[in-house]
């Protein structure tokens, strides 16, 4: 059966009788879970289930933003705690091959916990570049402030997450390290010269252009696109995103909830649709607003479907790992990166 070309949260722990009816109608690609859909591990699997047999698909894909740090809707006392990404960028800064050994266990160490409760997409790895001024919205989330460290960290993060069999998504392409706010709140503009940008922000995310799954970012970049942020600009999609990048895979904004974003709901998502999203993320679980996206996502077909195949079937199974042994040459290489700080 064909889904609609959006992403959804839900409201709590269980799906009330409407979301259950919703989901079953609407037919999304894929879910979100977020801390109010949290409890405790059985809770979280049972929740999963219940998604997925809504649309009667066990490969739907369940998304979660599990980075460590500051992002981690999974947290003790049931999981346990993660580093931020900076804390891999200043180990790499003394020893790359430490640094990149850190980010590929911190990820699969994720990974097996996902894997633990089915859910199958990590929102990880970030492959922003921040930069002095910047708002810190990205802040400790980022690798470093070099492209190339940035990309390298990401690349072992993508690693350690395909080698759970969890699939990565990569954000915020092109690029919120450089903005001056969050565009949780508002719409960040960047006035930095194209030239510029190609040989920082952007460049982080060229080397990665294979993976299979991107966010947009909420961001104007004036010297492409003066009107409009990355999510909802033609020129930017297709120009950079696309082309200078050349990433290929399932293209989805970040949450069209946000107030970074003008106009309705329905404005939103029909803008980044337009624009050449292949997927709409919304992600506060008011099933108001979710009707009105469900009503505007066309069902996939085409290329986009193509590519939301071709993403789903590159979840890799997990190869063998021991979490026990992972944790401590972890903490021993964090402990590393301590010592090199002091």
């Amino acid at each position: 059966m064909s889904t609609r070309a959006f992403i959804t949260g839900v409201s709590g722990l269980v799906l009330t009788a409407e979301e259950q009816q919703f989901l079953r109608t609407e037919r999304p690609w894929g879910f979100i879970l977020f801390k109010r859909n949290v409890d405790h591990p059985a809770q979280v699997a049972d929740l999963v289930r219940q998604l997925r047999a809504c649309v009667g698909d066990d490969e739907a894909p369940v998304l979660i933003d599990q980075e460590g740090g500051r992002v981690q809707r999974l947290g003790p006392p049931h999981w346990p705690a993660y580093p931020a990404g900076g804390r891999f960028g200043e180990l790499y800064a003394g020893d790359p091959g430490a640094g990149c050994r850190a980010a590929w266990l911190a990820s699969r160490l994720i990974a097996a916990d996902l894997a633990d409760l089915g859910i199958t997409v990590d929102c990880l790895p970030l492959a922003d570049v921040p930069v002095p001024g910047a708002d810190a919205v990205i802040g400790d989330r980022a690798y470093g402030t070099d492209p190339a460290q940035v990309a390298a960290l990401a690349r072992a993060v993508t690693e350690g997450l395909a080698d759970g069999g969890v699939l990565p998504v990569l954000k915020h392409i092109p690029g919120h390290g450089r903005a001056t706010a969050d565009s949780h709140l508002r719409l960040p503009t960047v006035d930095t010269p194209l030239a510029e940008l190609e040989r920082t922000d952007f460049a982080a995310f060229r080397p990665l252009s294979d993976l299979p799954m991107a966010m947009t970012a909420h961001v104007v970049f004036s010297a492409l696109d003066a009107a409009q942020p990355a999510t909802t600009s033609a020129t930017i999609i297709s120009r950079v995103i696309r082309g200078w990048i050349g990433f290929q895979g399932v293209l989805m904004s970040d949450d069209v909830s946000m107030n970074a974003l003008a106009g309705s709901i329905a404005e939103r998502a029909e803008a980044s649709f337009a624009a050449g999203c292949d997927v709409v993320l919304h992600c506060n679980g008011k099933l108001d607003e979710m009707r009105v996206v469900a009503a505007v996502s066309p069902f996939l077909a085409g290329a986009a479907e193509t590519r939301a195949r071709r993403a789903v079937a590159a979840r890799r199974a997990p190869k063998p790992f021991d979490r026990a042994a992972g944790r401590q040459e972890l903490d021993g290489l964090l402990a590393q990166a301590k010592g090199l700080s002091a």
